[in-house]
């Protein structure tokens, strides 16, 4: 499988009004980005940490009707916020009002504070990350029994890195996997990943995408990411300007490879 390279941008709901952002995801469709990304914590990661911040799947629901082309989704939602089968019904309602664009991202959960404030047992990063595995087959279960069915098999991005446990989750549910770190990190990680692949049946090499965060120019960074298999790059912006210039030049790298 050939994928096409794309360009998401992750618009930080952090430190802005909303209407800046609903701007910015205005501007980034306007651009001609591929994913539109937020992230699902209750408050801000960067900055004042008790700074302006809005909540995730709310959102998404508003940017699936303001949008016409672009995925959404969270980059990434934690599992332990929600019901797995809440969920799997709120991923259902946003994947038809977006008529088809969403993304499920998913991941195990790591910031402290959010469970603390919001009364969600933290446990430890072994607890979160079984937390998730059970969860994806019931989520999976209740998507297939909604009714009416999502409009597509909606595609589960899960970031993370844990190489004997969440990697090994990521061979067995996921579409996309999102890989924090530098270019030596996915390459080696992207390898195992490949390995649990292998040991579940699944050809993780052709059916799992790979995703990053970029925060240079891709003159810079993207020939080596793409000759590691990197195809979704993600571009992350923060309120409450939301500069867009980085996301402008990626968006214009990816039409020049084509």
């Amino acid at each position: 499988m050939t994928r096409p390279l794309r360009i998401g941008v992750q618009i930080q709901p952090q430190h802005a009004d909303y209407a800046q952002i609903r701007d910015a995801v205005r501007r980034a469709e306007d651009l001609g980005v591929d994913v539109i990304f937020n992230w699902d914590h209750f408050f801000p990661l960067s900055g004042d940490p008790d700074g302006k911040h809005f909540e995730c799947w709310t959102m998404l629901g508003a940017w699936a009707e303001q949008t016409s082309r672009v995925e959404i989704g969270a980059l990434v939602t934690c599992n332990s916020y929600r019901n797995p089968e809440l969920l799997a019904d709120m991923a259902r309602t946003v994947d038809h009002i977006s008529g088809g664009r969403l993304i499920l991202g998913i991941g195990a959960g790591w910031f402290e504070k959010d469970y603390a404030q919001f009364g969600y047992e933290f446990g430890t990063p072994g607890t979160r990350i079984a937390d998730l595995a059970q969860a994806l087959p019931r989520i999976k279960a209740r998507l297939a029994a909604g009714n009416p069915a999502p409009t597509r098999d909606i595609p589960v991005l899960i970031g993370g890195g844990g190489e004997k446990k969440t990697l090994r989750v990521v061979a067995e549910h996921a579409d996309a996997w999102h890989s924090f770190g530098d270019l030596d990190t996915l390459t080696r990680k992207s390898a195992i990943l490949d390995e649990h692949g292998a040991a579940v049946g699944r050809d993780t090499a052709t059916l799992v995408e790979r995703s990053v965060a970029v925060s240079t120019a891709p003159e810079d960074v993207a020939a080596p990411l793409v000759e590691a298999g990197v195809t979704l790059f993600t571009v992350g912006v923060s309120g409450p300007d939301y500069d867009l210039s980085l996301v402008e030049r990626w968006t214009r790298w990816r039409d020049a490879q084509s």
